[in-house]
């Protein structure tokens, strides 16, 4: 029977978009995953700086580290970190709609970067003096994570299986590479364990915290609730001998874990009550015409003072680092905080930062793992001699050369496995994404919305194939 042009119209409609329903509904997961290429390109990339390592790791011409003990060059060249980091200060006026902002982004990135500044100097000149100041900055570390995360967490709730991925990745995609391809134990990497332990401490304390809540219990209540419930776990493990669990990884991880039992813990707490500082803050510094309450000020300054002095005099003097260790994860919080009341003693102090120390900031991660194969050598125990000259007897000009000439390479190695973490970290997100979707949901789009893709695509300059 021959079909009207009204019905051999509606049918040549109907097959085309059963067409275009089948080409996209029948896409494999990996022609779906849009970040496929820039995946595979940073694995390539890893690679090379993987091998980067390797041979920075294995360098033929080395001395042992303990003969590179040098006090002096220490303190030289954090003098000159620190002559830099005071050159590239740059001031980023807040909004006064946000008011004074207590410990903003680019600040963090400023703390971490000196930080980890002075922690690499510290192995490279075995500085053993600064044992308990290097202490307080692994825990200053590890007591952001807590303090980060949770404020994050009880912001968005986002408690999805997409972040904890996301997250892991970051954290530990290089390291265990470096670790396989090394050939090292990943308690050389400690640091790395501590931040993921603290991360998943983190968002399970706030998702008990946000389940509180939804069974009616007030925010303070259910956030008081479930940080008691963390901290009870906290003391009944660490506190008993259910820590003994850790030396079956190892006694390092013991070690190093009980250092910082309580480190994420505080910084969860601190999370808690922040919105309490920063109310101080526009008390103290956000008043009428931007009026500064100068008293509240210098009590700031001078509190903050004393509770770091305190802290040098009854503990970071001490110079056995066994009779430090023990009280160590009791007591570092006192540096973290007069560090943080005087830093931030005012809103001009609050809006400063230095460019040069928040880029160092920025792949802490990086320089952290890849000190001990590219900045020194053979595990952290060897420094390489690039120089010719340099060495254990060599002119300090020359070691000086030497150290620089190593840096050089370092720190743009850390900054291109920062980038290749981070796309990688982005494309497997997107993957999860495609693999939660599925085909089918593709399939429920409409006519309208299959018009609305192809116009995008249109749009974008796209003709066929998925582009970017």
């Amino acid at each position: 029977m021959k079909q009207s042009s009204g019905e051999q119209e509606t049918s040549e409609t109907s097959t085309a978009a059963t067409t275009e329903y089948e080409s996209m509904g029948g896409r494999s997961l990996l022609d779906r995953w849009s970040s496929k290429k820039d995946f595979l390109l940073a694995q390539c990339q890893v690679a090379v700086i993987l091998l980067i390592a390797h041979l920075g790791n294995t360098f033929p011409k080395s001395y042992h580290r303990n003969e590179n003990h040098d006090p002096t060059m220490f303190y030289t060249v954090c003098g000159i970190m620190l002559v830099v980091g005071l050159a590239t200060m740059q001031r980023r006026e807040t909004d006064p709609k946000r008011g004074v902002q207590l410990l903003s982004r680019a600040q963090t990135e400023e703390w971490k970067g000196w930080m980890q500044f002075a922690f690499i100097m510290y192995h490279y000149y075995r500085m053993y003096s600064a044992y308990n100041e290097i202490r307080c900055f692994v825990s200053a570390y590890v007591w952001m994570t807590g303090f980060g995360n949770f404020l994050y967490f009880d912001k968005t709730k986002d408690f999805t299986v997409d972040r904890a991925i996301s997250m892991w990745l970051r954290i530990n995609y290089f390291p265990l590479l470096l670790s396989v391809f090394l050939r090292v134990p990943l308690e050389l990497y400690y640091v790395v364990p501590l931040h993921t332990t603290a991360f998943f401490i983190t968002m399970a304390t706030c998702w008990v915290c946000c389940a509180l809540e939804r069974r009616g219990m007030p925010y303070w209540k259910s956030r008081i609730g479930g940080l008691l419930i963390c901290t009870a776990v906290h003391i009944i493990f660490y506190e008993t001998p259910a820590v003994n669990f850790l030396k079956l990884f190892s006694d390092e991880y013991l070690f190093r874990f009980q250092s910082d039992k309580y480190t994420a813990l505080i910084g969860i707490w601190s999370g808690l009550v922040w919105s309490k500082f920063k109310a101080y803050m526009q008390w103290a510094y956000n008043g009428e015409a931007g009026v500064e309450r100068t008293t509240a000020k210098w009590i700031q300054r001078f509190a903050g003072t004393a509770l770091m002095w305190l802290w040098w005099y009854g503990f970071g003097s001490i110079s056995d680092k066994f009779v430090y260790n023990p009280v160590h994860p009791y007591i570092f919080w006192m540096p973290v905080a007069g560090w943080l009341m005087v830093r931030n003693s005012s809103k001009y102090l609050t809006e400063l930062h230095s460019t040069a120390l928040e880029f160092f900031g920025r792949i802490t991660l990086e320089t952290y793992v890849l000190q001990f194969h590219v900045f020194m050598c053979n595990n952290v125990q060897h420094i390489p001699q690039v120089v010719p000259g340099s060495g254990p007897d060599g002119p300090w000009s020359l070691n000086f050369l030497n150290m620089l000439v190593c840096g050089f390479i370092f720190v743009p190695l850390a900054w291109w496995a920062r980038k290749v973490t981070v796309n990688t970290q982005n494309a497997v997100v997107d993957l999860m994404k495609e693999v939660r979707k599925g085909p089918k949901e593709e399939l429920s789009h409409s006519d309208s919305d299959l018009e609305d893709v192809s116009l995008i695509k249109a749009e974008n300059g796209e003709n066929g194939e998925n582009g970017k």
